[in-house]
């Protein structure tokens, strides 16, 4: 979806197209739906740079959800060895990716990203 005016709701710049996207998978490849209600008076929008960091956003979101279940002894899609496995792979990708750009995140801080990877570092990998 385009929102032909404003500005981003990321970083705040203007005159680029916006968009929002609605449905999509999460990381786990579970479907879910962003649709914002439509009592939603202030939807947010983005810009291309910042809906990816909100894709990575939303990544990190979903891989620490998972971790917290795994850490209280609940069912979590991080009880299988190769999920365990991706998500840290995936967490490396957004921090090489964070790292590499030139100028800081509005919407994902690297600390988070990095406390998150530590904690799965130290988490004993299920088989």
């Amino acid at each position: 979806m385009d929102q032909g005016s404003g500005s981003c709701n990321g970083c705040g710049s203007s005159g680029s197209p916006l968009m929002k996207f609605s449905l999509g998978k999460d990381f786990f490849g579970r479907p879910y739906d962003r649709l914002s209600p439509s009592a939603d008076q202030s939807p947010k929008w983005y810009c291309e740079a910042c809906s990816m960091q909100k894709n990575w956003q939303r990544d990190v979101r979903d891989i620490r959800a998972e971790h917290d279940k795994l850490a209280a002894g609940q069912s979590s899609e991080l009880s299988n060895g190769e999920e365990f496995r991706r998500a840290t792979l995936r967490l490396r990708e957004i921090m090489a990716l964070l790292d590499a750009a030139h100028s800081h995140s509005s919407l994902l801080a690297s600390d988070d990203v990095k406390s998150l990877l530590g904690r799965l570092n130290t988490a004993a990998m299920p088989v």
